[in-house]
């Protein structure tokens, strides 16, 4: 089913909770909570939410916790201190989520160089480190 344009006040609502999940994300924060906050409900404020910014509220969640374990582990935390550190309860599952959004462990991310993202001004080197959903594409059968 196709709507038409979300309309300013539905863009403000959304923009509360995206503001929540940018500030809190280290908190257990759920869809509930999150529509909430936008003055919606669950299914609405998902709905709503994916069509305004193109991926659902976990998603978005998941990947601004990444982009601040990223920054942790350039600045020398642990896998398992920058996972406790963005709100994740499970190692595994931080790994994984991790892995499938920037392409490559976070041991492997942490132990790589990263000089050059120090050596730019911050807002520069915030819009080139921001992680994006990395998409595996299937090897073809040999």
């Amino acid at each position: 089913m196709a709507s038409g344009p979300q309309s300013p006040q539905t863009l403000v609502h959304l923009r509360r909770a995206r503001d929540l999940m940018d500030r809190d994300y280290a908190e257990p924060l759920d869809v509930p909570t999150m529509a909430a906050k936008a003055l919606m409900s669950p299914a609405h404020f998902s709905r709503e939410f994916k069509t305004a910014y193109g991926e659902t509220p976990y998603a978005y969640l998941m990947t601004r916790r990444i982009e601040r374990a990223m920054a942790l582990l350039r600045a020398g935390s642990s896998v398992t201190d920058a996972c406790t550190a963005v709100g994740a309860t499970s190692l595994g599952s931080f790994s994984s989520t991790f892995t499938e959004i920037v392409g490559e462990t976070p041991s492997a991310y942490r132990a790589r160089d990263h000089d050059a993202a120090e050596a730019m001004p911050l807002c520069i080197a915030k819009i080139l480190t921001r992680p994006t959903r990395y998409v595996l594409t299937p090897r073809p059968a040999d």
